[in-house]
């Protein structure tokens, strides 16, 4: 190959190079982010689920905003710059240290923080989170908490596919509490058909739900605060997180074909 032909390899590449994050999506026509939790796709004949989390909703809107799809891939927890750092990801969304940025990465907070809370029928004789030793503890895939109960309590996690499943569950005694988000346990509470099964545990350890994109990409960076500047504006985390509990009420309703323990 000539010098000549070896210098424009080489400024092609460095070109190409450059474009990362979002830029990279909108060129490529797919955003590509990293979550800790990737949604099964919905096929005919599921019945519709409600993730345990906001995430998916999240990056939809994203996504939408760059006018492309959105494709989820896995970020393991602990090790979520992994897929930014091969060129996998454009962004990641997903719960990090309140220390701060991971090496060599920048983190956009969104302003959602996710608490562990517990809830249990009111006549329950559970009233802290060591009494949960032992106990059947129901809790859905994706969710934040997973086997931090059965670590840190020794408790007996019994893993749903998702929040309504671990709520009715719950409701006719197959477990002996849920844990979930705070703010989405927090809101279920208050309909009227969940007074029997109000008792709480107060939530623990707030872990902020945040983007991370490598610190060279400021590009994406300014995108993304630009993002979560409009959703706090316009309370975009807080409508999405009512929706999400709605739609997670009415699965319940659904289809809960057992009585209610008693």
């Amino acid at each position: 190959m000539s010098k000549a032909l070896v210098l424009l390899a080489a400024s092609l590449f460095a070109c190409a190079g450059a474009l990362a994050g979002t830029q990279q999506a909108q060129q490529r026509g797919k955003l590509q982010a990293g979550v800790r939790y990737v949604v099964p796709e919905y096929k005919a004949g599921m019945k519709f689920r409600t993730p345990e989390t906001l995430d998916q909703a999240l990056l939809e809107d994203v996504a939408r905003r760059l006018r492309v799809p959105l494709a989820t891939l896995r970020a393991e927890p602990g090790s979520e710059t992994r897929l930014l750092d091969h060129g996998r990801a454009d962004i990641v969304l997903a719960p990090v240290a309140q220390a701060g940025a991971p090496r060599g990465h920048t983190v956009i907070h969104t302003g959602y923080v996710s608490a562990p809370m517990a809830i249990m029928r009111t006549d329950t004789d559970i009233k802290s989170w060591e009494q949960l030793r032992g106990r059947k503890v129901c809790v859905s895939e994706g969710g934040v908490h997973v086997g931090t109960l059965a670590s840190r309590y020794g408790a007996l996690e019994m893993v749903y596919r998702a929040p309504a499943d671990a709520l009715i569950a719950v409701r006719v005694g197959e477990c002996d509490a849920t844990v979930h988000d705070s703010a989405l346990l927090e809101e279920l509470v208050k309909y009227p058909e969940w007074k029997k099964f109000s008792a709480r545990l107060p939530a623990g350890a707030r872990t902020p739900l945040a983007f991370i994109v490598p610190a060279a990409d400021r590009n994406s960076a300014a995108v993304l605060r630009q993002v979560v500047q409009e959703w706090n504006a316009d309370g975009t985390l807080d409508k999405q997180m009512k929706k999400a509990v709605r739609d997670i009420a009415f699965e319940v309703y659904l289809d809960q074909t057992a009585p209610d323990c008693h």
